[in-house]
């Protein structure tokens, strides 16, 4: 405080008696360890207990109001230097920003945190429809609330882009000043919003936009609230300026760089909040991931933060970080939400630092926003490799690009190689869903393990025909057969329902017979229609374990029905009394019909081979072994040993 305010403060008010030796002292004391202003009255009621004369009470009554001016002048400077310290940062923050997207959120959720509101928004003119329309939201819920276009002159936001005045209202639908409309009521009744203010973006006399700060319960705004919001706004239509590459923005940036060096000399605390800014922004450029957020963020902290898994960290603190979007206490540790619009992603976790400020608390916070953005592009990055790995499949498949070098340097930078031999799978869910959202998002589901596999193994992997197709490099001394049941359990597991593959045989030189591709799928596809009719849902096949079968079998045929009514008493037999017909039938057949051989595979008398044909004689007719009726149970017995598999 300058020696001019000392003295003022030390001055008696016109009129007043000067107070009497020493009755200023307690009042002093109160102002030095910045008391309360119910405190300001024990002295006096002290004195009127004890009985001291009524000049003495006098005196301290008015170095008590002396005191209370004093201290009410410290405290509007302790608040303006809050304020400027805010909205220093808030310079700083948007001072680094490009991208006209990122400036706007940074604006909006700025003004929000500044106000301490439930919604915050900001909306821009267009100047080419002759109205304004909403551009971004914080806090919103509403779809149609945040798809608001206001002509000029309409709802309390048109009123102040049309007329560039800030307008305040303490309850939205009770005031009539300006122009109600339904469209405009309506989405605010969505959002449930009350109170609002609204102060103009400006550039020199042009209104550009308009900041809103919003509460759903009823509230007075203050004057101190609106100029500040007010000052907000015009940090934000310069940044605003600056995205667009506006020359005027300049010279505003350059005087908020002035008060960045006056406030960095007086806070400490803004000069780490600074470092921090700057060491995960460093991250992010250089492609760092979680964890390296979570490490730079422990150096700073001092303690020790940690990245969870949305299902690792505790429920109850993660729920209610996330709805309050600020980081909770729960217990020693500290829980702040990754989440990205309604999604959670998991959650940052500093352990053991139970006393956190509140400018920890808000790094904690920002590092936790800055781990959901790299979850975000990591994701993008994935569905974007996806998508090309399903490109490059689907030329194949379809025969579209038939240049050998520009399909080996597609599949080179997605680390596939086409000179290699490959499998090609047709993989399918067999489950029946309860509804059409279920079955889209199993077979979503089943997409992205497909892809994860694929990108896993240097494969492809594309949507197609209701499944999934798969082009995977066969490793030496692998078959394509047990390519297509593994597949089979990996993606089973994956997705958590039985998934049945089928596999075609090796192919090789994909880009240079890139038609090859095509004629695998095709392969492929009929082995996988053959498996459910052998009732191998679930399993892996390839068209090598069928042969001519395969041809067959495709289609929809009643296999089942077909063995049970050529070999199905004797496969009951067999059951029933613990016997080998069955296996007696095939090493007859494979022997060419001759007893005395199939007796040499069986290893057991000739006469044991007699009666056990004589046995199947009686169980299947007399004509068993003429050949039209041998031809049907050879294929019967074929198919029975082809669908043992998937019984044992």
């Amino acid at each position: 405080m300058s020696r001019d305010h000392v003295q003022s403060a030390r001055r008696p008010a016109a009129g007043a008696p000067a107070p009497a030796g020493g009755a200023e002292t307690p009042f002093l004391e109160l102002l030095a360890r910045g008391a309360s202003a119910d405190a300001y009255e024990q002295p006096v009621l002290l004195a009127r207990a004890e009985g001291r004369p009524a000049e003495r009470i006098a005196a301290l009554e008015d170095a008590k109001l002396l005191a209370l001016r004093v201290r009410a002048e410290l405290e509007g400077r302790r608040r303006r230097e809050a304020e400027l310290s805010a909205l220093f940062e808030t310079a700083h923050d948007l001072a680094g920003l490009r991208d006209l997207d990122a400036v706007l959120r940074a604006i909006v959720q700025r003004a929000r945190s500044l106000l301490g509101t439930d919604v915050a928004y900001l909306s821009l003119n267009d100047p080419a429809r002759g109205d304004t329309y909403m551009r971004v939201t914080e806090g919103s819920v509403a779809a149609r609330f945040q798809q608001l276009r206001l002509g000029m002159g309409e709802g309390l936001g048109g009123l102040v882009a049309q007329t560039a005045r800030p307008y305040v209202t303490e309850d939205y639908f009770q005031d009539d000043r300006f122009r109600h409309t339904r469209t405009i009521d309506a989405g605010v009744r969505d959002e449930g919003l009350v109170a609002i203010l609204g102060v103009p973006l400006t550039l020199g006399h042009h209104v550009i936009g308009v900041l809103f700060a919003a509460d759903r319960r009823a509230r007075v705004f203050e004057r101190e609230q609106i100029a500040l919001l007010g000052s907000f706004a015009a940090l934000a239509a310069a940044a605003i300026d600056t995205a667009n590459l506006l020359a005027e923005t300049r010279s505003a940036l350059a005087g908020l760089e002035r008060a960045n060096e006056i406030i960095r000399d007086r806070s400490a605390v803004i000069e780490r909040a600074s470092d921090v800014h700057d060491r995960l922004a460093e991250l992010v450029l250089r492609g760092g991931g979680v964890h390296d957020v979570a490490a730079a963020v422990s150096q700073v902290l001092d303690g020790t933060v940690e990245f969870a898994e949305a299902t690792a960290a505790p429920a109850r603190a993660l729920e209610a970080s996330r709805a309050e979007g600020h980081a909770v206490r729960h217990g020693d540790d500290w829980i702040a939400a990754v989440a990205a619009g309604g999604e959670l992603l998991g959650a940052l976790v500093l352990r053991g630092h139970p006393g956190l400020d509140p400018v920890d608390q808000r790094t904690l916070e920002r590092a936790a926003m800055v781990t959901s953005l790299l979850l975000l592009a990591r994701r993008s990055a994935a569905e974007a490799e996806q998508r090309v790995r399903g490109e490059l499949l689907d030329d194949l498949l379809d025969a579209r690009d038939r240049d050998p070098r520009l399909l080996r340097d597609r599949a080179a930078r997605l680390h596939a190689d086409l000179d290699a031999t490959h499998v090609v799978l047709a993989a399918r869910l067999d489950g029946t869903a309860a509804d059409a959202g279920q079955e889209a998002d199993t077979r979503r589901r089943l997409g992205a393990a497909a892809a994860h596999l694929a990108a896993t193994r240097q494969g492809l992997s594309a949507a197609r025909d209701g499944g999934t197709v798969l082009l995977l490099p066969l490793d030496p001394g692998d078959t394509a057969t047990a390519v297509a049941r593994r597949t089979a359990r990996q993606l089973g597991t994956a997705v958590h329902e039985p998934v049945t593959v089928g596999a075609s045989a090796p192919v090789e030189d994909l880009a240079a017979r890139p038609d090859t591709v095509a004629a695998a799928y095709a392969e492929a596809r009929r082995c996988l229609d053959v498996l459910p009719l052998l009732g191998r849902s679930g399993d892996g096949a390839a068209a090598e374990d069928f042969g001519f079968l395969g041809l067959l079998l495709a289609g929809d045929r009643d296999i089942t029905g077909f063995v049970d009514r050529t070999v199905g008493p004797v496969a009951a037999y067999d059951e029933r009394r613990g016997t080998e017909l069955l296996r007696t039938l095939e090493a007859y057949f494979a022997c060419g019909m001759s007893p005395a051989r199939t007796k040499d595979a069986l290893h057991v008398h000739v006469n044991t081979v007699a009666q056990r044909l004589e046995r199947v004689g009686r169980l299947l007719g007399a004509d068993w072994q003429h050949p039209a009726r041998a031809l049907e149970i050879q294929l019967a017995l074929r198919l029975h040993r082809l669908a043992a598999p998937a019984r044992h």
